[in-house]
């Protein structure tokens, strides 16, 4: 005998409706499943129980991409509206659809976090993982970047102070190499020096010569050799100052 049809009413019995609830949300969420995967269909199923627990399945386990879709949808479907249609209704429904929607993202975030994972099915916590491994990945990909890019930074930095460093000590050298050579000329003018005030008195003093030394008459430095120096001088004087010196 086949069962019979079932009236669509609700059910007064406390534990058959709870019987129920939990047979039909299974298989409501298995032919959520199959649709998505036979027609390759975005599908977002949200339940709440008559106790407040939350039961969802999305394709692809993106529920957030699905409900931004349904409410950019819903935005341009009431964008058509005229604004004079538009009534206190609505905005009631847009702030229960703002609320649901931030509940999901709280619930989302304390899960992330391995909080309130009781609720979950085997399916919903591998979800969950599959996430959380997929963000891993792209954190680690993300510092390993970044810490490429500073040691890649760092050894640039450090080829540009070797360059200055072997430019400084290069410039130290040219310096050094100047002043030994200032230093070399600096020599060697003394030198020069030294050896042209050592050939002077010779001739500032022409008289320490042995034999006597007396200026000409023209001028010139003339050497009588066996002479007195008296002599000489006296043969100089004119004729009328040796008279007076006799007299």
């Amino acid at each position: 005998m086949g069962r019979g049809r079932v009236q669509l009413k609700r059910i007064e019995n406390k534990i058959n409706r709870q019987v129920t609830f939990s047979k039909r949300r299974s298989g409501l969420l298995k032919k959520a499943q199959e649709i998505s995967v036979l027609c390759d269909a975005e599908v977002a199923l949200i339940v709440f129980s008559t106790k407040g627990k939350l039961f969802e399945y999305a394709s692809d386990s993106c529920m957030e991409r699905i409900l931004e879709r349904y409410e950019r949808y819903s935005y341009a479907e009431r964008q058509l509206i005229p604004a004079d249609l538009q009534t206190q209704g609505s905005w009631t429904l847009e702030h229960a659809k703002l609320k649901a929607r931030l509940e999901v993202l709280q619930r989302n975030q304390r899960h992330y976090m391995g909080e309130d994972l009781d609720n979950l099915s085997l399916r919903e916590l591998q979800n969950l993982e599959h996430q959380l491994d997929t963000a891993l990945k792209h954190i680690r990909s993300k510092k390993n970047q970044l810490m490429h890019e500073s040691i890649s930074e760092l050894h640039k930095k450090d080829k540009a102070l070797q360059e200055q460093n072997n430019l400084l000590a290069k410039k130290i050298k040219e310096r050094e190499k100047a002043q030994a050579q200032e230093a070399q000329l600096e020599q060697q003018n003394n030198d020069l020096m030294i050896s042209s005030l050592g050939a002077m008195p010779q001739l500032l003093h022409p008289f320490n010569n042995i034999g006597g030394a007396n200026y000409q008459e023209d001028g010139g430095i003339g050497v009588v050799e066996g002479a007195p120096i008296q002599n000489q001088n006296t043969q100089m004087m004119p004729p009328w100052m040796f008279r007076h010196t006799n007299g």
